[in-house]
């Protein structure tokens, strides 16, 4: 039987702990959600604003991977991660970092970091095995080869067997799943991500505590007919119903909102 839960520098997720906040710090100016850009020199106070809003950890990313996003450079995006890491070392604070290449993990690791958030699963193998060489625990999002490549509930499972496989091989025994909502690849729909929020608490029998991802993303802007700006309501609506059916932490842009939204849940819970 797999492990229930994931410890991240001893935050405790699943295995019947508090359903947990990650705050979203995007060092990169080109992200779907412009608002949530951070430039360098404000990382700081905006870390500690989420942290003291209620956010368990941060996860700190400087390349946007939003479909058309403009590219930059893995030399580019090492230098962004290192800025905004230097603001942060020695702050207590829990961070992940959001990076696919190797060669930004080397720099992050200079730094105060406690957890990698790959969204390829592990499908690289020369960056895997860093991942794996590192010793940190994962954030794997469900692909095959490419990020959220599994387009529809049934590619969706079957990728997210990969992930825990490839764990296996690895020999990485923290980790955390993501299905993957959202508007990856040109072949996914919203209706693909909404048919995987509906059955979100099917991915819980994999034996993983279970990543809600879906702050502000397309589909619910398909739905609503807003941008990202406008699509706080929408996106707290849906976190609740994700949270309901198993999420052991959720990602956000808004961590005063979702921390409301949190603790609402968890009286309404009570016995």
């Amino acid at each position: 039987m797999l492990q229930q839960y994931c410890t991240v520098n001893h935050l405790r997720i699943g295995g019947g702990a508090p359903v947990r906040l990650m705050g979203v710090i995007n060092c990169s100016p080109e992200s779907f959600y412009r608002s949530s850009y951070i430039p360098a020199g404000k990382i700081y106070d905006r870390a500690v604003a989420m942290f003291e809003a209620g956010a368990d950890m941060i996860d700190l990313g400087a390349r946007s991977t939003a479909p058309g996003s403009p590219p930059i450079t893995v030399t580019e995006e090492a230098a962004r991660v290192d800025a905004a890491l230097s603001e942060l070392d020695g702050t207590g604070i829990t961070l992940s970092v959001d990076t696919r290449h190797p060669e930004v993990l080397e720099v992050c690791l200079r730094h105060d970091i406690h957890a990698v958030n790959d969204i390829s699963g592990l499908a690289d193998e020369r960056y895997a095995r860093a991942v794996a060489d590192s010793g940190l625990p994962v954030f794997a999002m469900a692909s095959f080869r490419e990020p959220g490549d599994a387009a529809g509930l049934a590619a969706t499972r079957e990728a997210l067997g990969m992930v825990v496989t490839r764990c296996a091989l690895l020999g990485i025994d923290e980790y955390v799943l993501d299905p993957a909502v959202g508007r990856w690849v040109p072949e996914r729909t919203s209706e693909d991500d909404w048919e995987l929020c509906r059955n979100f608490q099917s991915f819980s029998a994999f034996g993983r505590p279970v990543l809600a991802a879906v702050s502000r993303k397309t589909f619910i802007g398909d739905l609503l007919g807003r941008q990202p700006e406008d699509r706080l309501a929408g996106t707290l609506a849906l976190t609740t119903m994700l949270v309901a059916a198993g999420a052991a932490i959720v990602r956000s842009h808004d961590v005063a909102e979702t921390a409301d939204l949190l603790r609402v849940y968890a009286k309404m819970r009570e016995t």
